[in-house]
């Protein structure tokens, strides 16, 4: 059974709360105990529908939580991961330290978020072309992280020139913190969608 609250609501971390809020009336429009009456299946929503309001009570709990001690909730969250201290290094854009401490560990314990991690790392040198393939390879091994996703499919829209072209051997530039990295890359993608929008 997954433990990670936003993985059920299938948002990420840094989703806003107006975003959290949709995602869980979406799924409980889609798994109602209405939906299901006399249903062989309402057995099986009506544990989902449970899941679902479990996992937007814990949200709203971590939140006003993180709120009420004067953090925002992507840094909350953020203390909740196995290498909370390399993404604390990562945001205070001490990417060398970061770096080492990754570095450290060894191969049977990278998992997916030292991937992610990794790759944060890489892209803020201007080593596009590896960042993409952390990215990737973090994506594999948990396919359903919408933090993981989010960032590698706008990486790989930007590998393909799709932002004004791509040379493998320049280097890119990129904000300090891993929250800036999701925003930079979040308006890269709205400026394309406004291109695309105005030559149709």
């Amino acid at each position: 059974m997954n433990n990670d609250p936003y993985k059920i609501l299938d948002v990420s971390p840094d989703a806003t709360d107006e975003e959290v809020k949709q995602a869980y009336r979406k799924l409980a429009k889609k798994y109602h105990p209405d939906n299901y009456v006399n249903s062989p299946l309402a057995e099986t929503a009506s544990e989902k529908m449970k899941e679902i309001n479990d996992a937007y009570d814990r949200i709203l709990s971590e939140r006003k939580k993180a709120k009420s001690q004067g953090q925002n909730y992507q840094t909350y969250h953020t203390n909740q991961s196995r290498f909370a201290d390399i993404r604390a290094l990562i945001n205070a854009g001490r990417f060398t330290e970061a770096e080492q401490a990754l570095n450290s560990i060894i191969s049977t314990e990278r998992d997916a978020e030292w991937y992610y991690l990794m790759g944060i790392i890489v892209y803020r040198k201007g080593w596009l072309e590896d960042a993409y393939n952390y990215f990737s390879t973090a994506c594999k091994m948990d396919p359903t992280n919408a933090e993981y996703n989010s960032i590698y499919q706008k990486v790989k829209a930007q590998r393909s020139g799709q932002f004004g072209g791509y040379n493998q051997n320049e280097g890119v530039s990129m904000p300090c913190t891993c929250c800036d990295m999701c925003a930079t890359l979040l308006c890269m993608d709205t400026c394309m969608n406004c291109c695309c929008n105005g030559c149709r």
